[in-house]
């Protein structure tokens, strides 16, 4: 019945407005303090793309990072019913929308045929001089643990990777598998930007999976930082390593 409703038109028009609103809310009434832009700055200044990345619980506060930039911004967000929801709330936060794969395994063709897709589009995108974000822990987890997507996309595109780490207090944060941070209005934030790194054109998987890990670590160094600034216990990433990631890499 819930996949039912959330399926409907007007209903994900009216969640994505209500949630975008919310959003927008939260934004621009908090005081917001960034550590560490300098990095960012000179891509933007360049027009450059870039692909940046924090954790998918953070995406409330991601649309503040694209106040200022020079590139139009972008995510990649699922093709599912909430998907469009989260869709609808981006855009009326000035981020575009590039709908990847909803991962639906009875639906196993169209999955890839969309993951192709939107890997096409953010070649595309960025190629254009267009920044990307990205929640390398997304959609389902494991919490914290960053995909092989970002790097992958960084070789084949050799724009430059950043990590970013955001928070914002007051908040809620839920027992979801991400620890899902909902912002409250009138709050206090932070965004603590990394230094970039670039990926070697046609990269073999041992430099790729370096690279993984290296993403992984500054993701959770910033996010880490951010939450501490504002008084906050760090969230700490789910048990274990991430899939693929070799035990080698994790001593």
């Amino acid at each position: 019945m819930a996949s039912s409703i959330l399926s409907s038109a007007p209903v994900q028009a009216a969640l994505g407005a209500l949630v975008g609103g919310y959003m927008r809310l939260c934004l621009r009434t908090a005081r917001w303090r960034i550590v560490d832009p300098g990095p960012i700055e000179a891509i933007w200044a360049e027009k450059a793309g870039v692909i940046v990345c924090f954790w998918h619980s953070r995406v409330m506060l991601g649309p503040q990072l694209w106040r200022g930039a020079a590139q139009p911004g972008a995510a990649l967000i699922s093709r599912s019913a909430e998907g469009e929801i989260i869709a609808r709330a981006a855009s009326l936060n000035g981020i575009a929308s590039i709908r990847g794969s909803s991962r639906n395994r009875k639906k196993k063709a169209e999955d890839d045929k969309g993951a192709l897709t939107a890997y096409r589009e953010m070649v595309r995108h960025l190629r254009a001089g267009g920044g990307m974000g990205i929640t390398p822990d997304g959609p389902r987890g494991p919490r914290q643990r960053a995909s092989m997507g970002p790097v992958q996309l960084a070789s084949a595109t050799g724009a430059p990777v950043i990590a970013v780490g955001l928070s914002l207090t007051p908040r809620r944060l839920f027992n979801s598998w991400d620890r899902f941070l909902l912002p409250l209005p009138f709050g206090r934030g932070v965004i603590v930007w990394g230094e970039p790194f670039t990926v070697p054109k046609k990269a073999d998987p041992d430099t790729l999976e370096h690279w993984r890990i290296h993403l992984e670590d500054a993701v959770n160094a910033a996010t880490a930082q951010a939450d501490t600034a504002l008084g906050r216990e760090p969230v700490e990433p789910a048990p274990g390593p991430a899939p693929g990631r070799r035990a080698k890499d994790t001593s």
